[in-house]
């Protein structure tokens, strides 16, 4: 994956108000979800913006509440790739995370809220990978439409062994056939998809259809 440098300011005041300041001043509140459980009670420093929640069983995360600007997170966001963001939110902090999750309004599809994942070397993560297929289809060749029905797929893996794309050869794929994401196989990943979810198609057109009912009439 690409590299993404981000700068965060750690903020102190929650809830709905102090949320609603940020996005009359321009920017998107945040928040880092700490991918290291701490046991509990909890004996340590925390910062400013950081707080604890619990995750059960004696353990809990800390999580580190602040906002970025619009224009720092617009190329983060607004396409189709992936990356691993070096998130700086003091001098002191810096940390490797991936976007979890994000909310948009619905109306003018402005970013409402990010939530960011600390990301380590031997901890797997879950993550959208876009999917690039290659080759040229049998089934198109044979007159037939070639519909992509997942832009992404779902893998588990560490970062350092998930790739930009998942590349589909579709060469083989004949007319009105599909790839499922149970035939896939990437070495050191984890499709976490349903099996039988179809990837990509090659659905029958008006011509493909003559074209094999005149081929079955001979």
């Amino acid at each position: 994956m690409k590299n993404f440098q981000l700068e965060g300011t750690p903020r102190e005041a929650l809830g709905k108000k102090a949320v609603k300041a940020i996005r009359n001043e321009g920017g998107i509140p945040a928040i880092l979800y700490g991918n290291a459980p701490v046991a509990l009670p909890y004996n340590g420093k925390l910062n400013k913006g950081e707080t604890l929640v619990e995750t059960g069983d004696g353990k809990g995360v800390i999580v580190t509440n602040f906002t970025v600007t619009k224009e720092a997170v617009r190329n983060l966001i607004y396409t189709p790739e992936i990356f691993l963001v070096e998130l700086s939110l003091t001098d002191s902090k810096k940390v490797m995370a991936i976007i979890k999750d994000m909310q948009f309004q619905p109306v003018n599809d402005s970013v409402l809220h990010i939530d960011f994942l600390e990301i380590f070397e031997d901890k797997p993560i879950v993550i959208e990978v876009p999917v690039k297929l290659e080759g040229h289809s049998e089934g198109v060749k044979a007159g037939g439409k070639l519909s992509l029905e997942m832009r992404k797929l779902k893998v588990k893996g560490l970062y350092n062994d998930i790739p930009e794309q998942l590349i589909v050869d579709i060469t083989n794929l004949g007319l009105g056939k599909t790839i499922q994401v149970g035939s896939l196989h990437y070495d050191k990943l984890e499709l976490v998809n349903a099996k039988n979810a179809v990837v990509c198609a090659v659905k029958l057109t008006r011509a493909a259809r003559g074209a094999q009912a005149a081929a079955a009439g001979k």
